[in-house]
């Protein structure tokens, strides 16, 4: 049975034979989009031409240190493929991202996508959305007054993300809540009520994104599962 680590390894280089030359892709954030940057990059060396746009500044630069050209997203019209991972994928092909602290760039680049296959190992398979603590990027400013506002609605713990014992912040200088829900009954509504909140930047479901799951398993097996509705 293969390791946690060794599934991702496996998925990133797997993932990599769906990039092909000519296209504009969108580079995802995480330790399954790391592995899948070094295959691209060693695809690169023999001659696979793509540019790519990365997702956050820790991206961009495995991009560089892998020579593979990016731009970034200003300086394309739109993006053939996206690669990124996922902290939870339910069965409508509903995420939640955001656990590397770069959704929002993730979604923007998403959006400006024509297709999206997100890498995971099966552990992020879940039945219903929430288990994962739910990101939520917020302005500084006040970002007391939405962890109030988010925790009192909804009855749940809502902790600012931290890195050695300071608020994280994000690659825009934002913080971000981490919402404990443990199931969301509604991610679409909860989706919007999130983004009306002013302050709130961008939250971490992502709910008409993904056209195509990769799914690594432990016994090394690979399966990748088309979006019905997409």
């Amino acid at each position: 049975m293969l390791s946690n680590d060794d599934i991702k390894k496996n998925l990133g280089f797997a993932a990599a034979d769906y990039v092909s030359s000519g296209m504009t892709i969108g580079a995802g954030t995480g330790t399954t989009a790391y592995w899948f940057l070094q295959a691209l990059g060693e695809k690169v060396k023999q001659g696979l031409d793509v540019v790519a746009v990365p997702t956050s500044t820790a991206t961009a630069n495995l991009l560089i240190e892998n020579n593979v050209p990016l731009k970034t997203l200003n300086e394309v019209d739109k993006i053939d493929l996206v690669l990124d991972g996922a902290d939870e994928i339910d069965p409508a092909f509903r995420l939640i991202k955001g656990g590397g602290g770069a959704h929002l760039q993730e979604k923007m680049v998403a959006a400006a996508a024509d297709r999206m296959i997100v890498l995971a190992d099966a552990s992020k398979l879940v039945s219903q959305l929430g288990r994962f603590p739910l990101p939520v990027e917020v302005v500084p400013f006040g970002y007391r007054q939405v962890q109030q506002k988010i925790a009192k609605t909804y009855g749940i713990d809502v902790t600012v993300r931290e890195k050695f014992g300071a608020p994280f912040i994000s690659d825009h200088g934002h913080y971000i809540l981490d919402c404990h829900f443990g199931t969301i009954a509604d991610p679409l509504n909860l989706h919007a009520w999130l983004n009306q909140i002013p302050g709130v930047v961008e939250n971490g479901l992502f709910l008409q994104y993904a056209t195509a799951t990769l799914i690594g398993y432990p016994d090394g097996n690979i399966i990748f599962t088309p979006n019905p509705q997409r």
